[in-house]
């Protein structure tokens, strides 16, 4: 049995533990309000780019060709992979790293195997750990420092131009969605070469419809297709970050809850320790006494 000295310690310092995990729980959920207002936002924006994009694109049809959306057989592939930058936040990141080693071994395997894969890593632990994995492409651990538009854009820049050029064939992001304080969704999106969208109902209801576009409506979309990927990533980003303020909140909020409960079994040993250290105490009393009366 451990002693009440060692008992008295462990408790210290789980109560140091338990405050430092609630402090980190009030700061996420500060960050996460943040965060969450900023997706919530972005939400209405990123649809609306898409759904004009869409119907400008269905009413351009077949003769509207863009450089982002050529269909080339998939030889080399770019994952964006969305982490963190700091820990403690559950298995937030560890769902990203098994989200990618899942779609690389049910759609990527053979160019896996040829050693085709590419990844662009966003936050810290998305760098630390494919660093050592494979070729990453840039060093985008600074993201989270400042989140903006601006920082954000510069990746989407960067596999922007590598489709482009035919360095990779294909680009897929994977990151956190999220859903509430609890839930985050691990996403599979394919940025690279676009998805042709169905088209809206207000698309096929204004297709009769005599518009006047300045400049052209080539010029129009091959300007919006540029912006709404790099709005897209950078939403994924959004997506991310909100999520990870929930995972740790959450994470911390149940860490809490895990240090009340080792408190009241420690007490509980320290006040059974102390009570065997008196009884054993009284006993010694006890037998002294009834030695030295023997000794008269």
């Amino acid at each position: 049995m451990a002693s009440l000295k060692e008992v008295r310690n462990r408790i210290t310092s789980v109560q140091s533990t338990q405050q430092i995990t609630k402090a980190m729980k009030m700061v996420a959920a500060a960050k996460l309000r943040r965060a969450q207002d900023n997706i919530l936002r972005m939400r209405p924006y990123a649809q609306r780019l898409n759904s004009i994009l869409s119907n400008l694109t269905n009413l351009a049809g077949d003769n509207l060709v863009s450089e982002y959306g050529a269909q080339r057989e998939v030889n080399r592939v770019l994952i964006i992979a969305v982490s963190s930058d700091r820990g403690l936040a559950g298995a937030f990141n560890s769902n990203i790293f098994k989200g990618v080693n899942q779609l690389i071994a049910e759609r990527y395997a053979t160019q896996a195997a040829a050693g085709n894969i590419t990844v662009l890593a966003i936050g810290k632990r998305a760098h630390d750990y494919f660093s050592k994995r494979g070729p990453l492409l840039g060093d985008y651990t600074h993201v989270f420092g400042q989140l903006s538009f601006d920082t954000v854009r510069v990746a989407a820049e960067q596999a922007m131009e590598g489709f482009r050029t035919g360095e990779f064939d294909e680009v897929t992001m994977v990151y956190n969605e999220f859903k509430n304080v609890a839930t985050q969704i691990v996403r599979f999106e394919q940025l690279l070469p676009l998805v042709p969208a169905e088209a809206p109902v207000e698309a096929a209801a204004m297709s009769n419809v005599d518009y006047i576009f300045e400049p052209s409506k080539e010029e129009i979309v091959q300007t919006l297709i540029p912006q709404s990927l790099k709005i897209q990533l950078y939403k994924a980003v959004l997506e991310s970050n909100a999520s990870e303020h929930g995972a740790r909140m959450t994470a911390m909020d149940k860490a809490t809850e895990n240090a009340g409960e080792l408190l009241k079994s420690l007490k509980l040993t320290y006040n059974r320790t102390r009570q065997a250290a008196i009884t054993t105490e009284i006993l010694e009393i006890v037998g002294g006494a009834e030695a030295l009366a023997s000794s008269r």
